[in-house]
């Protein structure tokens, strides 16, 4: 028995998926989603160092799962908690975060740097309002990619050994900080990024205007560490959401676009790859915020969204070339396709 809910937070279920290579954490089994560890980390390493004063207000920007960890951890360590959000954020996570006793201060209209720039300009106002405030700086804090060490251990006690690891990149802090844990135990690991078309994580053209949520950024956060990740798959709205219906009807799971993203592309690599390779992908967000979109008919007709769109391969793509639909980028060494050939080429030989 735990003490309290936030010790309860982790060791959530690992399952192995219908394709036999492919194993999924089920990181959205926390109590609200993946980022219940990043909430828990950062600020209880800020009340250890006495960053988080008492009695100061937490501010963070938001319209997701960061947004339900902060509120949760922050008001059960008695303090006030300021979450800003933008039009984006669904009814059901609203709802959730007032529950928790979180006030949530909505921007009305995007800035040059969309969204995400919105918010930013409008935390730096409240600042001034409060003094004596604590910004937990997700894009940026190293206890972001810290929180994730003990899911990369939970993943070793469980699997011998893990050859690629999938996960979806907002913050960068969970694919990135899990990754960096893992080659401690396999130093030839492969790390690859799922990011949705129209985020410049990876320098694609900003398109504020994207359906998805969860994953994606138009900003570039620090905590993504570009030398740890192998290669980049970007997927547009209608596929994300496809892939989500997918994850749903064959796999009987309940997620989030991200975990849908991830789960299209964890699975294409458990085909290239052999059967003796242990891949492990990361699902972060459950499906019941997203009941309003991507599970219901009108939000599909009235976004001209289409089933049938998920191409059987995704196309390879160079350095700076702007994609549209499933693409990937090999950012070090040989593409998984063409580590694929070669294994072949030596087999016939």
């Amino acid at each position: 028995m735990e003490n309290s809910l936030i010790d309860s937070v982790g060791n959530t279920p690992l399952v192995k998926l219908s394709e036999s290579n492919v194993y999924a954490k089920l990181e959205l089994l926390n109590h609200y989603g993946m980022k219940d560890r990043v909430a828990k980390n950062i600020l209880l390493q800020a009340k250890k160092d006495g960053s988080l004063k008492p009695n100061a207000t937490i501010i963070e920007s938001s319209s997701g799962t960061m947004a339900l960890g902060v509120a949760m951890v922050g008001t059960a360590l008695g303090h006030e908690v300021i979450i800003v959000t933008d039009p984006r954020i669904d009814s059901l996570t609203l709802v959730k975060l007032k529950t928790l006793g979180a006030n949530v201060h909505i921007v009305d209209k995007m800035n040059e740097h969309g969204w995400q720039g919105a918010r930013l300009e409008y935390l730096y106002e409240l600042f001034k309002i409060h003094p004596n405030h604590f910004w937990p700086k997700q894009y940026e804090n190293p206890n972001n990619p810290g929180a994730y060490r003990p899911l990369a251990n939970e993943l070793m006690k469980e699997l011998k050994s893990i050859d690629y690891l999938v996960g979806a990149v907002g913050s960068g802090g969970s694919l990135c900080g899990i990754a960096s844990q893992l080659k401690l135990y396999n130093k030839d690991l492969k790390v690859i990024a799922v990011d949705s078309i129209g985020s410049i994580i990876f320098n694609q053209p900003l398109k504020s205007s994207r359906l998805q949520g969860g994953l994606g950024n138009s900003i570039k956060p620090k905590n993504v560490n570009y030398e740890i990740i192998d290669e980049v798959h970007w997927l547009n709205d209608n596929e994300a959401f496809e892939s989500t219906l997918r994850l749903g009807k064959k796999e009987k799971i309940f997620a989030g676009n991200s975990s849908g993203s991830v789960y299209t592309v964890a699975s294409w690599i458990g085909k290239q790859v052999g059967s003796n390779k242990v891949i492990v992908a990361i699902f972060p967000d459950r499906g019941d915020r997203y009941q309003d979109s991507i599970y219901n008919k009108q939000f599909w007709d009235e976004n001209n969204l289409k089933l049938g769109t998920i191409p059987n391969n995704p196309t390879k793509v160079i350095e700076g070339e702007a994609v549209e639909s499933w693409s990937y980028l090999t950012l070090r060494g040989d593409s998984i396709e063409d580590k694929e050939s070669k294994h072949t080429s030596i087999h016939r030989v």
